[in-house]
């Protein structure tokens, strides 16, 4: 749109889809800096010429209304340059054709009932996960329009993983990683709140099969039942689409990313999940940069592999060059003979030894080491000595020392995992995602969240350094699901204590 002859208009991204929805309600943002605020304020103005239009703005408290770069002062560099004027003792705006744009509290419950009789063509709640869930379902009642334009809500928040909004939009997060899906976003959905419930549809007519009582009643003959049911959708955004920001003020991206890891991921992410406890051996921040890294030019080229061959657990094999992961194959069922196969293609392509193709052997993996002659690994032996100083390390044993090594590589931002399409294959055929249990997760997002439930572990009176138990690891990723991912990359890290060519003559490597 133009306003005295400045373009103002959504940048594309997050404030174009906001604005472009026809949703009952949209809740929108889950990021910080994705241009929430602006895309709040542009939605009045679609219906700023009709003069019996109104809509109403509503923070928790008054303070956060007019606070300096707040709401109120966001709507001065806007709604001037619509010769709007401002009442600065009612908070409210007044266009020429008679529209009114209103700011308004509720600090506390009660306040709810100020607003008794009331009717908002359009309702906008500034960070929704600061209200009650019965806030925001009695100012519903007063969505009522009688100018001409459909009622409908438009909010904004920052992910709250122990908000009631939460529950409210769990269809569109994924509930293992906390991370909105993708697919999902901007999809509509329609409910009807049943006291402290939602029944939800993909149709109106779905929500009224699943409770035909709530709308057989004699009060709703000759109603439109379809209005009884309301459609609602959730748009994520992210600070990196607001790309007028980042020109305007870079210092704020460096704000968010210097926060401690849970806010990082709330803020900047836009994770409804995630809690830390101050214990994971792995940086938040750092199983994200894992994608990115610059490492040092390596030619060493050694295997990892954890076999599995049923079950929640995967089979993984990792092919590395010098700290780079150059292919990644994850077989959801395999044999011996697949993983064989798919290790000795790998040898040959980047001609790795066979005494630097390490599998797991405290499970089914051994034997795939019997069978392909390759090197075993035991986690459960004792720490290996220091190979600079000849000194044993004070670990439980030798795969906490591993992950422990492990993780100063990758806090360190040494380590690069290197996943596109043509080198990364689940159960032989390309592919950036894997089936578990019926769900679908992309790698990276397992590759971290493997990452993330090995835990420092209380010492015990040996004084020894330990992490959490495979059980409880499995119990933070849940459906029996197994870290695989990083039981793999963890064992790249006894080729830091032991040479590749150890138990082979150069004649043997590739025969």
């Amino acid at each position: 749109m133009d306003a005295k002859a400045n373009k103002i208009e959504p940048q594309d991204g997050f404030q174009t889809e906001f604005l472009r929805s026809r949703a009952d309600i949209v809740i929108g943002g889950g990021a910080a800096g994705a241009g929430k605020s602006f895309a709040e304020l542009l939605e009045p103005l679609r219906n700023i010429q009709n003069p019996n239009f109104g809509a109403v703005f509503f923070r928790r408290t008054v303070p956060q209304i007019t606070s300096i770069g707040g709401l109120l002062d966001e709507s001065k560099n806007l709604y001037y340059h619509f010769a709007a004027k401002l009442n600065q003792t009612r908070l409210s705006w007044e266009f020429p054709s008679g529209a009114v744009i209103k700011f308004r509290s509720l600090e506390h419950e009660k306040n709810i009932y100020d607003h008794q009789g009331a009717q908002y063509p359009l309702i906008i709640f500034d960070e929704l996960t600061h209200f009650t869930k019965k806030q925001f379902l009695y100012l519903l009642s007063r969505n009522r329009s009688t100018c001409g334009v459909p009622p409908y809500v438009r909010t904004t928040c920052n992910p709250d993983p122990d908000s009631w909004v939460a529950e409210l939009i769990k269809w569109w997060i994924d509930q293992e990683t906390g991370y909105p899906i993708a697919e999902r976003a901007g999809s509509v959905r329609y409910f009807v709140a049943e006291k402290e419930n939602y029944i939800w549809g993909n149709t109106r007519q779905e929500v009224m099969e699943k409770a035909p009582y709530l709308f057989d009643n004699e009060a709703f003959e000759g109603l439109d039942k379809n209005k009884l049911i309301k459609s609602l959708t959730f748009i994520p955004g992210s600070i990196y689409q607001n790309h007028r920001l980042l020109e305007k003020d870079p210092g704020y991206l460096a704000n968010l990313l210097s926060q401690d890891e849970t806010e990082r991921a709330r803020l900047l992410d836009g994770n409804w999940k995630v809690s830390t406890d101050g214990m994971s051996l792995f940086d938040f921040s750092a199983t994200y940069n894992l994608f990115s890294n610059f490492v040092a030019r390596d030619e060493t080229s050694v295997i990892t592999c954890d076999a599995a061959r049923f079950g929640a657990n995967l089979a993984t094999v990792f092919v590395w060059k010098g700290w780079e992961v150059v292919a990644i194959h994850v077989y959801t069922k395999s044999s011996l003979d697949k993983l064989r196969d798919t290790i000795e293609r790998e040898r040959e392509r980047w001609r790795v030894p066979k005494s630097a193709v390490l599998v797991d052997q405290d499970g089914l993996g051994g034997g795939l080491v019997d069978f392909g002659g390759y090197e075993g690994f035991s986690g459960g032996e004792t720490a290996m000595n220091d190979p600079k100083t000849g000194i044993k390390e004070n670990f439980f044993n030798k795969k906490t020392q591993l992950f422990y090594k492990l993780a100063e590589k990758v806090n360190g931002n040494k380590i690069l995992i290197r996943i596109e399409g043509d080198n990364c294959f689940v159960d032989g055929t390309a592919s950036l995602k894997v089936k578990i249990n019926g769900s679908q997760f992309d790698i990276k997002d397992l590759i971290r969240k493997h990452l993330r439930c090995i835990k420092k572990k209380i010492t015990s009176g040996d004084g020894k350094l330990r992490i959490n138990s495979k059980e409880e690891q499995k119990s933070i990723l849940g459906n029996d699901e197994s870290p695989d991912f990083a039981d793999t990359m963890m064992m790249r890290m006894q080729f830091d204590y032991k040479p590749v060519y150890s138990n082979q003559n150069l004649s043997e490597l590739f025969f």
